[in-house]
């Protein structure tokens, strides 16, 4: 991918259907991994902020290049709303509980898993769930489906806090997890390792941080701040963003880099992005004098996602687009997920 020139991206998000057909939409590129993908996809956990999307990009894709494939979202449903939106979409819906080791086993074996269920919101509060969704979870879903291949979602914070000045964690580096939230994805990611290894099983790891929309991310918190003359927190100076769009597509371009023994690759913008300059931007866009407290801090938490730049090319959507679109939401009091990334925390502590 390489980023699309403006005229190809509206200047403004009207609504969530325009939102949600921009999330969705495939890149040729994966119109061409999808047409070449032998087997039927099963996404796990399917009705959290990503997977809706996923899902649809997926659908479309196989539609744009002309292949039918069964496409199965697994999820408790709490919400009946991703369900039927699925549905109506054309993606087959399976309603359970992932740790009922019955409804489990009896799952289609389909052959292109997405794993995404996870933990992290009120972990700190719940942490014996969080380490048997984090961990134990990922241990049966890769017994499982050890004949299919596996894209699996992790996340950065298995990385330690980095000097700024580095650019950011690669996937050669050794995971050092600040609490007990990063140090379960690890446990997570080393199920999946072991089941590669084990019975080579095609595996790919996907250390996302941070993806954004609209509704939901790095950037919203921020300009919430801004726009309701909240003091924004600097020691968390730093941080890495990319549009949902561009890493939905490049998890679904890297099945076509599953391996055993695992594939690792960091998902996230080329931008090492400052608070304080998006606050200030917010504030610009805003009409607002943005205000702080603390001081950005040496380090971060921040990845390298060259490795996946080289197979996929450069996120399509920039970074100064991102951030007017979510002004421009925001401002016209669009919808919201009213789930705040705590993006700022240090200690891990979620």
């Amino acid at each position: 991918m390489t980023p699309l020139p403006e005229k190809s991206f509206p200047l403004i998000i009207e609504n969530e259907d325009v939102l949600d057909d921009l999330l969705s939409k495939p890149s040729p590129q994966v119109v061409d991994v999808i047409s070449q993908i032998d087997g039927d996809f099963i996404l796990l956990g399917v009705n959290g902020k990503i997977g809706i999307s996923l899902a649809r990009m997926i659908k479309r894709a196989c539609d744009l290049a002309g292949v039918k494939k069964r496409i199965v979202g697994v999820s408790r449903f709490s919400s009946p709303e991703g369900r039927r939106t699925l549905e109506e979409f054309g993606v087959e819906t399976l309603q359970g509980d992932l740790l009922d080791r019955n409804f489990l086993e009896n799952l289609p074996s389909l052959k292109n898993v997405i794993f995404m269920a996870a933990m992290k919101f009120g972990s700190s509060e719940k942490l014996p769930f969080m380490w048997v969704m984090n961990s134990y979870l990922p241990g049966l879903v890769a017994e499982k489906f050890s004949e299919s291949k596996i894209v699996a979602y992790s996340t950065g914070c298995v990385y330690p806090l980095v000097r700024v000045g580095r650019g950011g964690s690669k996937e050669s580096d050794a995971p050092q997890p600040v609490g007990e939230y990063g140090q379960s994805c690890l446990g997570r990611e080393r199920m999946f390792q072991f089941i590669s290894e084990k019975k080579k099983t095609p595996v790919a790891i996907i250390r996302l941080n941070y993806a954004v929309e609209m509704r939901y991310g790095v950037l919203v918190d921020i300009a919430l701040k801004i726009k309701n003359e909240q003091v924004v927190d600097l020691n968390m100076g730093h941080f890495n963003a990319i549009w949902q769009g561009d890493a939905n597509a490049m998890v679904l371009d890297s099945f076509a880099h599953c391996s055993a023994p695992a594939n690792i690759l960091n998902i996230t913008g080329p931008e090492t992005v400052s608070v304080r300059r998006v606050a200030e931007q917010f504030g610009e866009l805003f009409n607002k004098k943005p205000a702080f407290a603390g001081q950005e801090a040496e380090t971060a938490l921040l990845s390298d996602a060259g490795k996946a730049f080289k197979l996929f090319g450069y996120p399509q959507i920039p970074l100064q687009q991102i951030i007017r679109w979510t002004a421009d939401w925001i401002m016209k009091n669009q919808p919201l997920l009213q789930k705040p990334t705590h993006f700022e925390v240090r200690n891990g502590n979620f």
